[in-house]
């Protein structure tokens, strides 16, 4: 098919990958002159028309989406019974291929991939877009190590055969979440699960299921719990590993509620690496080690000195005495060290979360952690069931004493009349919850809000309040419909591509940059934004910006050619429209 023009405008220039799904080529669009990337969809595909109708439109709504870590989409076009993408053409290799060459990775590199991957897919959920197909072949890593997701959108479109539909395609399955291979509702959450399983693949060098077929890897996924990273390769650090862990928990409501949470451990985990060090991280079994080999290395040098102490003259030993002493002196200001850090930092461990579990759940929970339980008073809860823990003190995840003792109050279930709460949970399972607390439901009405379509905003009578048994509960669901508000951020003094990132980064898009003349500001440079930042502003609309061309030139001299009529002043030089 190279050396073909599809539209009259995008010329195949040569084949540059085969998918399941595609093929990949490097080609040139004709109008723009630019190398573009065409990816075209195997004829198995375009014999379904539900497919390809899904396809198109879920591509288009991904052409909307910009950002530094997502491949461009240009455009969406058909040619007979040619279905194609244009795309950004990215000057790089994919990660499943780093993967195979490096992988176990470095922490560091696995972080920083993660973290740009986890930026992509932010853009995307506030956008009301799911991936649904993160893997390594779907990543690419520019030549200066940018990250770029690829395919939004086409994951959507494919329907249930994906399973089966020829052994490219498959591969997918590595990378499902429990609610995928299940066929359930998937959101933000199943996009984050399978990154963690990405981040699983670069720390350890594999995926944590594999087999025979599809279906025995997609099981795996539903009833197998993952072993954790770290006992594949001990010097991950424990809260990379927790990351990961949390990332890939089976059930929803326990993983990351969004890619920003995600991000913002990955910070705190980079953070704490590089003010501190890496040992700091380090696992009780490497740590075991080194004291071992640092132990051997002072056995041997104090043998050293013992035997040139009787060989050596007397007029020697006062120098062998103060080299052990010397030697002696540093390791202990060494091993001094080493005891202040893991005495900082390691005396403490998060508290576990121990709520909504059964008495006995709870206490085996924690004495797996190395924690004691001590448990409360008894006491009424409208939002746990009876014999299930309803507060524990410390809260989970806050810092605490090794060994240290948690106390737990266990729920009697509601109070007689106090009406339970149900603001938080979802219209579907509110109605059997009502009636186990004795209550029905009442009136539902719909409210426009940027929550979860079906998730309760609010419940009349309140929650908490007196009403007798039989009451009916009236709720207000959220209709999934209303526009998201956000910060607008100062880019001000930022270079175009940096102020770009922040507002993209704040759910914003960019919008008419205008160039002009300034004296005060750096060339290239924002000096003015449309919004003020700090206001609020719905989500995804766009923002003016007018960037410095630098000082204004001096005029040129009389006797040189006129410059050519027709020409734009407010647009800016080749170079920084690029």
């Amino acid at each position: 098919m190279a050396s073909r023009v599809l539209s009259g405008r995008y010329e195949l220039l040569e084949k540059i990958g085969d998918g399941g799904m595609a093929v990949v080529y490097k080609g040139r669009d004709k109008l723009l002159n630019r190398f573009i990337a065409v990816k075209i969809l195997r004829p198995e595909f375009t014999k379904d028309a539900t497919f390809v109708e899904n396809f198109k439109r879920e591509s288009q709504a991904a052409a909307g989406l910009s950002h530094p870590n997502i491949v461009g989409v240009y455009d969406v076009g058909r040619e007979g019974n040619i279905n194609y993408i244009v795309m950004e053409l990215i000057d790089g290799q994919t990660l499943n291929k780093i993967i195979e060459e490096e992988a176990p990775m470095d922490y560091r590199k696995v972080i920083d991939i993660s973290k740009q991957v986890a930026q992509a897919l932010r853009v995307a959920h506030k956008n009301k877009i799911i991936h649904r197909d993160v893997k390594p072949h779907n990543i690419m890593i520019t030549s200066d190590g940018v990250v770029k997701l690829a395919d939004f959108g086409i994951a959507r479109a494919v329907n249930d055969t994906t399973l089966s539909t020829g052994s490219k395609i498959v591969g997918s399955v590595h990378y499902f979440s429990p609610e995928q291979a299940r066929g359930n509702y998937v959101d933000e959450r199943s996009d984050i699960y399978s990154l963690g399983i990405v981040m699983y693949e670069m720390l350890t060098g594999k995926v944590p299921f594999d087999g025979e077929n599809p279906v025995t890897v997609a099981l795996k996924h539903i009833n197998e719990e993952i072993i954790p990273p770290i006992e594949l390769e001990p010097g991950i650090p424990p809260a990379l590993n927790r990351c990961v862990m949390k990332a890939t928990d089976k059930y929803q409501t326990k993983r990351y509620a969004s890619a920003d949470e995600l991000i913002q451990d990955l910070d705190n985990i980079s953070f704490v690496t590089d003010v501190v060090g890496d040992s700091i991280f380090e696992s009780s079994s490497v740590i075991e080690r080194r004291n071992k080999r640092r132990d051997e290395f002072k056995k041997a040098v104090e043998d050293e000195v013992k035997a040139r102490e009787a060989q050596n003259r007397p007029k020697r030993k006062r120098r062998a005495i103060l080299i052990t002493l010397f030697t002696i002196l540093l390791l202990a200001i060494a091993s001094g060290l080493g005891a202040w850090k893991m005495g900082m930092f390691s005396d403490t461990k998060p508290a576990p979360d121990l709520m909504d579990k059964t008495l006995e759940d709870a206490i085996e929970i924690a004495e797996e952690q190395g924690f004691k339980v001590k448990q409360g008073k008894d006491i009424y809860s409208s939002d746990y069931a009876e014999g299930r823990v309803c507060l524990q003190d410390p809260e989970p995840g806050k810092d605490m004493p090794k060994e240290g003792t948690i106390t737990i109050n266990i729920s009697k279930g509601p109070k007689e009349g106090l009406v339970p709460k149900v603001v938080g949970k979802h219209k579907d399972e509110v109605e059997a919850f009502l009636k186990e607390q004795g209550y029905e439901l009442g009136n539902v009405k719909t409210k426009t809000s940027p929550e979860e379509e079906g998730l309760i905003l609010e419940q009349s009578p309140e929650a908490g309040s007196s009403a007798d048994k039989g009451t009916k509960i009236d709720i207000w669901v959220s209709d999934g419909k209303g526009k998201e508000m956000g910060t607008v951020p100062s880019v001000t003094k930022l270079s175009l591509d940096d102020a770009i990132k922040e507002i993209n980064a704040a759910g914003f898009k960019q919008g008419e940059v205008k160039y002009s003349y300034d004296e005060n500001i750096e060339k290239g440079y924002v000096f003015w934004q449309q919004w003020q930042a700090g206001m609020q502003l719905e989500k995804g609309s766009s923002i003016d910006l007018e960037v410095s061309r630098g000082p204004e030139p001096a005029p040129e001299p009389v006797n040189k050619e006129e410059p050519n009529e027709g020409g734009d002043d407010d647009a800016a030089p080749d170079e920084e429209e690029n």
